[in-house]
Formats: structure tokens, C-alpha cells, sequence
């Protein structure tokens, strides 16, 4: 058997580039947002990963929120080559805080609101993911008309898979989320809450609405910084997600099962009560929640029917054992 010219492997290579972009013309047009604020350690990785996609966006909205450590000189470098992506500088800020990537996100949106797209993609500045990860995602919103928010499970460098034992698949991590348009506009986009959670809010109320929302465990992606870290070390984010979880409305019995299972984890104990510390002390000085009452006895609603659900394919479990233990 002879070896493939070069000509016929250049042949091949052009059709199956015609293939590719056969495939993806026929899935839902979406344009991409990224904050980015001093991602200069991690950007270029992600910029790498978008631009391997079989599937890319019409409009790279990648804003810079007052990135003061060559993010813009990185981005740049990219946007001079690929007429997609732009970057987009806001003003500097002293402070570092989740409203503040709300705020850069609408801003890369007003920039494309003339553009034709039906998804929109927001998306972290140190994610990565395989070639075929927004055509795969694209696939699942073309298929199922009342899905309106899409997403996988990341990993974190330091740490397994994200784990959906304990968390529904409803949850779609905020790493990168992937709104259908009509979703996205229906829940009045990403709440500009100081202290995070915004991408829980934002799935939850799309749920409220009627959509649905779904991680498919199918695919991953790579969380290149341990989330919640960028202000602080582990500890500290564990703390500061007690906090988030009283403030966006947790019952009291979840939490205490979610920090159960933190114990699972190391350094068990320690991460356990860090997050159980941050929960009671937001619980003890009232701190004001940024969501309705409606969306509190929502979200609360559904943490019980999980955890009915969780209990209730265990005891059958145990009366089976039962069954089976000889007298």
C-alpha cells in the first residue's frame, strides 16, 4: 500500500475543513463574552482553545476590566489576527468583585446586540476544553427548544471532576455558561451581586421562568485556577461561599448536608467548617440577600425534592439488605 501524496492529503485536509464548516452552519449562531481582569497567566491558553473550536463565534467579546498586568497586550496580539475576537478595555477598579464582571459582560453585549445570534456564551479567561466543546453544547440547544441555559463540568487542576452526586445536573457551573438568547433576555441577564453567585442566580431564575437548564456530564472543562481563589487562598473561598450559599437563599438542612460532604474532601474537616462558618456568619449579622422571596422558597423547594430523591434511592437500598441478612 503506498503512502498518501501531498497533494491528496492537502485534498483531504480542505474537505474535511468543508465538512467542519458544513456541520456547524447548521447549528445556532453565538457570540462569545469573556471578563478578564489581570488574566495574563492564563488568557492565552483559553484564546488557544476557543480558536481550535470546529464551531466558532461570530463576535469574541473578550472585555479587559481594568487589567493592569498584559492581558490587553495578549489579547490584542490574537485580535490583530483573527478578525472575531475584540477586546474591549474598561476603566481600572480598585476592587475586585463579581458585580464588576457583571457589568464587563453587559458591556461586550452592547457591543454585539446589532449582530444576528441566537446563543450567547459567557465564558471565564482561564477555561480550556477540547475542539468540539461549543459545537457540542451549540448541538444540545438546537435539539431541545426549552433548554436555555447549557454547560459542562469543569476540574480544577488541583482537584477531581466536579462532582453531581450531591449537586443536580441542573447546576451549570458559571465557568462557562451558554444562554439561548430568549433565556437569557427572559431572566434580565446576570444579577450584579457584589459577593458572586451570580451564575447559580442565573440558572435558578431561568428554571423560575420555565426554561430548562442542564450540565452534560458528557464533556469537561478545564478550571485553570481553583474557583473562588482569585481574592484569596482555599479557606478563604470556602468561607466566602458559606456566605454565598445563605445570601442566594440555602435551606439550612442542605447546608448542613453540603458540609457534611465537604468533609469528604481534603483537608476535610477544615473545609467543612470554613464553609459552615461563612454560611452562620452572614446567617448572624442579617447580611442582606440580593433575591426575592420568591426565588429563596423556589430554590428551597427544589434542595428538598433532591434531597427526598437522595433518600429515598438509599432506603429501599437498606430495606433490600435487610432482606437479604439471614436471620
Amino acid at each position: 500500500m503506498t503512502a498518501p501524496r501531498a497533494e491528496e492529503i492537502a485534498i483531504a485536509g480542505v474537505e474535511m475543513g468543508a465538512i467542519l464548516s458544513a456541520a456547524a452552519a447548521q447549528l445556532p449562531a453565538y457570540v462569545l463574552i469573556t471578563p478578564a481582569r489581570n488574566e495574563a497567566q492564563f488568557i492565552e491558553r483559553t484564546i488557544e482553545a476557543v480558536i481550535a473550536q470546529t464551531a466558532r463565534p461570530l463576535k469574541w467579546l473578550i472585555v479587559s476590566d481594568g487589567s493592569m498586568d498584559g492581558t490587553d497586550e495578549i489579547v490584542q496580539r490574537y485580535a490583530v489576527r483573527h478578525h472575531w475576537i475584540e477586546l474591549l478595555r474598561l476603566p481600572e477598579r480598585a476592587e475586585r468583585h463579581f458585580a464588576g464582571k457583571v457589568m464587563a459582560i453587559d458591556a461586550g453585549l452592547a457591543h454585539v446586540k446589532d449582530f444576528p445570534y441566537e446563543v450567547i456564551a459567557c465564558l471565564d479567561a482561564d477555561i480550556t476544553f477540547g475542539p468540539d466543546y461549543f459545537s457540542f453544547l451549540l448541538e444540545k440547544l438546537s435539539l431541545d427548544p426549552c433548554l436555555g441555559l447549557a454547560g459542562t463540568p469543569y476540574r480544577e487542576t488541583t482537584s477531581e471532576t466536579y462532582d453531581y452526586r450531591f449537586v443536580s445536573t441542573d447546576h451549570v457551573s458559571g465557568a462557562c455558561q451558554v444562554f439561548r438568547r430568549a433565556c437569557f433576555k427572559g431572566i434580565g441577564g446576570y444579577l450584579a451581586v457584589r459577593g458572586g453567585a451570580i451564575d447559580s442566580i442565573a440558572a435558578t431564575t431561568a428554571r423560575m421562568k420555565g426554561w430548562k437548564t442542564r450540565a452534560f456530564t458528557e464533556k469537561i472543562c478545564f478550571h485553570h485556577r481553583v474557583v473562588g481563589t482569585a481574592q484569596g487562598g482555599q479557606l478563604r473561598a470556602r468561607f466566602n461561599l458559606g456566605k454565598r450559599d445563605y445570601l442566594i437563599g440555602n435551606h439550612p438542612l442542605w447546608e448542613v448536608f453540603r458540609c457534611v460532604y465537604q468533609m469528604t474532601k481534603r483537608p476535610f474537616m477544615i473545609r467543612a467548617l470554613a464553609l459552615a462558618a461563612g454560611y452562620m456568619s452572614a446567617c448572624v449579622h442579617r447580611d442582606k440577600r440580593p433575591v426575592s422571596r420568591e426565588f429563596i422558597a423556589f430554590r428551597r423547594r427544589e434542595q428538598m425534592h433532591r434531597l427526598g430523591e437522595k433518600f429515598r434511592r438509599m432506603f429501599p437500598l437498606v430495606r433490600h439488605r435487610r432482606e437479604q441478612t439471614p436471620a
